[in-house]
């Protein structure tokens, strides 16, 4: 059996960015559950706000393109998403509207976020771990774009004192939670990819 392809995205574009590094830690652990793994940075894929005109003018940017064809080549997607004000970074949900819009003449509207499976997690330093974030992209996936999201996901609070010198999560729960999303990510994606 071949290893399933994941896609790893995290949602902040900074450096120093707590789901930046769950990002490189959830890159890890699937590569040791022995799925291909690609982990992309947002700051390489700049799109301009979505609007619908520039889409019905030009078409979509040729970053757009790019990223939809990166979910073409995966079966399975880890999105590490930030918290800002309760909800998901516009950086995000900016680049899956984006998404959302590139189709091949006669190809189904949202055709690419089904047949591959997301998995959420997300580091806030608040107490809700990034849950809000998680809540409202899971909504934005599964009923937005119809996509087949998985029900288990991983919410770390505290972030800033999360990650222990080995970039690693320094709570055993949180790296249990982390480990069983991932691998029921990549269960999911062994079934998407036949």
């Amino acid at each position: 059996m071949s290893a399933p392809k994941i896609l790893v995205i995290p949602g902040s574009l900074r450096s120093a960015s707590y789901n930046v590094r769950l990002a490189a830690l959830a890159t890890k652990e699937l590569t040791l559950a022995e799925a291909d793994v690609t982990r992309i940075s947002l700051a390489d894929y700049p799109l301009p706000l979505y609007d619908a005109d520039v889409v019905a003018k030009s078409g979509p940017p040729a970053n757009a393109v790019k990223l939809k064809q990166l979910l073409e080549a995966h079966r399975g997607v880890f999105i590490a998403s930030p918290e800002y004000n309760a909800s998901i970074t516009p950086l995000l949900k900016n680049t899956i509207d984006w998404i959302s819009v590139v189709r091949e003449p006669g190809e189904v509207q949202l055709a690419v976020f089904q047949n591959r499976a997301f998995a959420l997690g997300g580091a806030s330093p608040g107490r809700s771990g990034a849950l809000n974030s998680l809540l409202t992209l899971r909504q934005v996936l599964a009923i937005g774009c119809r996509a087949m999201v998985v029900p288990e996901q991983v919410a770390i609070p505290n972030a800033e004192q999360a990650f222990n010198e080995k970039h690693e999560l320094a709570d055993a729960r949180a790296a249990g939670q982390l480990k069983t999303v991932l691998k029921k990510l990549v269960d999911y994606a062994r079934l998407f990819g036949g």
